[in-house]
């Protein structure tokens, strides 16, 4: 992986999903130096379904306004908002009146390694 790179040069992935959510996202860094790294974006209306993952996680918004869930607790983000996720807590999010983009962070050696449990479909 090169030592500079932009969300531009990225493969992007979308999901259109009634659990997972509408948003699209790309990785920078797949696990180099035991970080995973990369951006999502929700358009107006967006979302991520509420999920839970052994990793920790951190948002920080870059632009737009968002409602994180954190926990069964609504809070209302935007552009400057550092989110900081413990792992196995219940998190989603969703844009908040326009498009919304957000870098994430794991402290894990891939992105294979998170897996991700969605609260719907755990409740079905």
């Amino acid at each position: 992986m090169p030592l500079v790179t932009t969300v531009a040069h990225q493969q992007w992935e979308t999901w259109d999903d009634p659990v997972r959510g509408r948003l699209r996202w790309c990785l920078l860094d797949d696990g180099t130096d035991a970080v995973t790294t990369g951006v999502f974006e929700l358009a107006d209306g967006g979302w991520m379904g509420r999920h839970r993952h052994a990793a920790a996680e951190v948002y920080y918004v870059l632009s737009g306004q968002a409602v994180v869930a954190l926990d069964g607790e609504e809070v209302t983000v935007d552009a400057g908002s550092f989110v900081r996720l413990p792992p196995d807590v219940e998190h989603g999010i969703h844009a908040l009146g326009g498009p919304v983009r957000v870098l994430f962070v794991f402290p894990t050696s891939a992105f294979g390694d998170v897996v991700y449990r969605f609260s719907a479909e755990t409740a079905a």
